[in-house]
């Protein structure tokens, strides 16, 4: 189990590995971001800034987020209340259709909760990577239940 105190500051996780695919990404826009360089071929081409079909950047985020969410379970379950917020969310390359994406997160600080002491909040940076490439970042903080005495 994950709690607060195991997010020190300096901690780094390296984790997941999520291969995009057309389905995926033609239903997510279709539902949520139905932007012409997210459904049709033809557009996505002639945007310069994708050049060919393009995930959504929201679809990119949740991608990560569900993978930090695997990884979590995959290390004895967490003690996440919820997120508090995503700060200097960035999508630096376009995803696309067949790019193997994984996430590398850092804890920038972690501190008790001066109202509400069984839990704290703790402040992460993400990095999403195809490959070599940086594809997202962002910045979020998350409240975590306090390990019991």
């Amino acid at each position: 189990m994950l709690w607060f105190e195991d997010f020190t500051p300096g901690r780094i996780d390296r984790y997941g590995r999520y291969e995009v695919t057309r389905d995926e990404m033609l239903a997510f826009a279709r539902a949520y971001d139905p932007q012409p360089f997210h459904l049709d071929d033809q557009a996505a081409a002639e945007n310069p800034l994708f050049g060919r079909l393009a995930a959504s950047g929201w679809h990119t985020a949740a991608m990560a987020m569900r993978m930090t969410a695997d990884y979590w379970a995959e290390q004895g379950g967490r003690a996440i209340l919820g997120g508090a917020g995503i700060d200097k969310l960035r999508w630096l390359k376009p995803v696309h259709a067949g790019d193997v994406l994984a996430c590398r997160t850092e804890i920038l600080d972690a501190r008790p909760s001066e109202s509400k002491p069984d839990r704290g909040l703790v402040r992460t940076a993400m990095t999403m990577f195809n490959g070599d490439e940086t594809v997202m970042t962002q910045e979020s903080v998350i409240v975590v239940r306090r390990r019991p005495a």
